[in-house]
Formats: C-alpha cells, structure tokens, sequence
C-alpha cells in the first residue's frame, strides 16, 4: 500500500510566475522531510507529498 502524507494543496492555475508548491516542497526538504510536488489530475490541484509517511494526516494512493 502506498501510503503520503499531503503537506499542502494548490490549485494549478496559480498566478503566473507564482510556484507556491514548489515553494513549499523546498522548505519542507531544508526540513529533512523528502518532499515532492505532484499533480493530482481529478482535483487539478498540485500536491506536495511525502511518501511512506504514517500520521494521521495521510491519504492512500
């Protein structure tokens, strides 16, 4: 089972110029949190994600 926990979601019309995904990811991996930005095409919404984590916060993929 492949198990994330979703530290924010973005829409993907964002402004232009504007990447607060990747943003975040950044911080969370200066963190020591191995974070990465996905799309989720159903909700068109880009998540930051990290993978394997096990808290109550977690979505199953």
């Amino acid at each position: 089972m492949n198990v994330r926990t979703v530290l924010g979601r973005f829409p993907a019309g964002g402004p232009r110029g504007s990447w607060p995904a990747e943003e975040l990811a950044h911080a969370a991996r200066l963190e020591g949190q191995q974070a990465e930005v996905v799309m989720d095409i159903a909700t068109d919404m880009f998540l930051v994600i990290v993978r394997g984590a096990d808290t109550a916060a977690t979505a199953s993929a």
